[in-house]
């Protein structure tokens, strides 16, 4: 390929890069290095702290792998004992996958050994693993900091951090725990971060992990789209009350592909894969964060090895994951922000020559988000709605006589009015200017449950409260701006 003959080939690197990790590079099918591999490798095989954003799909993965693997070959030559790397990633998929890659990066080297160390795993047996002086450690946050609480983990002597996903271990809660694993490792070390976006998470993140000459690699800066060039996508506006029937109009067109459909919520996804599966009869998978790791690593596993398959999810799977094909991103639910939009579309369309489809739903009152799109250098084209629907009421007649399902359904309801309390974009997805009645009807409900939307609200947000309350009566905001 064109872009191939640009780009080095990892072979220019072997002076740095050592013979078994070159072949375990030949034997993955890679020869020619990626644009953010090429940026990143000299400085980082240099041993120098790198600040890398680039887009999602662009091979980060290897361009920290690699050094991580060579920083190891050193400390070995000097005797050095314990844990001379770390690799934090903010979710166990991520870390998983992560892991996976590693692997094959190792094959070759006998001598090094690594260790995944998640959450939802038994922890008695991480820390045995761990007690042994594991060279490579990949893990999440939460868990890893709890290991370095104990005698068994010695990271006394780690060379190398590499912080993968940076801008979204802050945002899921892992602040503190970061900032106490980079208190207490070695400032004499190498550190690494990786990211498709920046953001004030990120900048804060590099203040307080790196050294002051830190090498900056911003993949995206000169570039005229945030996204990358095989990736077609596109927006349909339709009336809140038909987004179900839009759903199953979806599944039926892409029966014979692999695809991805991102929810607001956990009881979403819930709702719509047992309505899907049970009463549609549709083949649809999910992951959801209140999953078990088993049946979470379980759900991913069935759709990489599966060519025409449906996964619904949270953005829980919006982050690094290396599904092979997927041909569709749905955003059944937009996104909180642009940057968000870029992770979900993010998992297909990856690698060199690929190709994907993308396409995100609106209600009317949300189309402005496509303008914020646009701002973030991503442009979509407009599809038009189908508008011939097939009759779904027998199937949720069906599915309304079981009140569990009914429950379901309430349930989604309030989980999606709950994550427009999140969102940033007020005046897009703004929670007064919603139909509630025709919320209810899109999750299948004759009427609006009552819930009370005002909690989550914060006390700055009073007069929000206020007009929330009233919108939980009436239902309906444009009544209330008529008083």
């Amino acid at each position: 390929m064109e872009e191939e003959s640009r780009n080095p080939k990892f072979k220019r690197f072997k002076d740095q890069i050592s013979k078994p990790t070159l072949k375990a590079i030949r034997d993955m099918g890679f020869t020619h290095t990626t644009d953010i591999q090429a940026e990143v490798l000299p400085k980082a095989l240099d041993g120098m702290d790198v600040v890398a954003t680039a887009k999602t799909g662009s091979g980060k993965t290897l361009a920290f792998l690699i050094p991580v693997i060579e920083v190891v070959l050193k400390t070995l030559e000097s005797s050095v004992q314990g844990t001379s790397s770390i690799i934090i990633s903010p979710t166990r998929e991520l870390a998983m996958q992560t892991y996976s890659v590693l692997q094959d990066l190792i094959v070759h080297h006998e001598s090094i050994t690594s260790a995944l160390v998640i959450g939802g795993e038994n922890r008695k047996a991480q820390s045995s693993e761990l007690a042994k002086g594991v060279h490579i450690v990949v893990a999440t946050p939460g868990r890893l900091f709890d290991h370095m609480r104990s005698k068994e983990f010695d990271y006394r002597n780690v060379k190398c951090l590499v912080l993968d996903e940076a801008d979204k271990i802050f945002q899921y809660g892992f602040e503190e725990d970061v900032k106490q694993i980079i208190g207490r490792l070695s400032k004499n070390r190498q550190t690494m971060l990786f990211s498709a976006t920046q953001s004030e998470t990120t900048d804060a993140l590099i203040k307080s992990a790196m050294k002051e000459n830190v090498t900056s690699i911003n993949m995206n800066e000169d570039n005229d789209r945030a996204t990358v060039e095989g990736l077609k996508q596109g927006y349909v506006i339709c009336e809140t009350e038909y987004r179900l029937f839009w759903l199953h109009k979806l599944l039926k067109k892409t029966q014979n592909s692999k695809v991805m459909i991102f929810f607001s919520s956990c009881k979403s996804v819930v709702f719509h894969h047992e309505f899907f599966s049970k009463y549609c009869r549709m083949p649809v998978l999910c992951i959801h964060g209140k999953m078990s790791q088993a049946d979470r690593t379980e759900t991913i596993s069935n759709f990489y090895n599966t060519d025409k398959i449906a996964l619904f999810c949270t953005d829980l799977a919006a982050r690094g994951l290396d599904i092979p094909a997927v041909d569709w991103i749905v955003q059944f639910d937009p996104p909180s922000d642009p940057n968000e939009y870029i992770h979900r579309v993010g998992r297909t369309a990856r690698g060199l020559g690929a190709t994907g489809q993308a396409v995100i739903l609106l209600r009317p009152e949300e189309k402005d988000f496509v303008n914020y799109l646009k701002e973030a250098k991503i442009y979509i084209d407009k599809y038009e709605m189908w508008d011939k629907f097939s009759n779904l009421q027998p199937k949720l007649d069906e599915a309304f006589l079981n009140p569990s399902f009914e429950a379901l359904a309430v349930d989604a309801y309030e989980g999606y009015i709950r994550a427009f309390e999140v969102k940033k974009l007020k005046h897009v997805f703004n929670l007064l200017d919603i139909n509630l009645e025709a919320v209810a009807k899109s999750f299948g409900l004759k009427k609006k449950p009552e819930i009370d939307v005002r909690i989550g609200f914060s006390k700055k947000h009073r007069p929000r409260k206020r007009m929330a309350a009233t919108l939980a009566t009436t239902g309906s905001a444009k009544q209330m701006k008529s008083q």
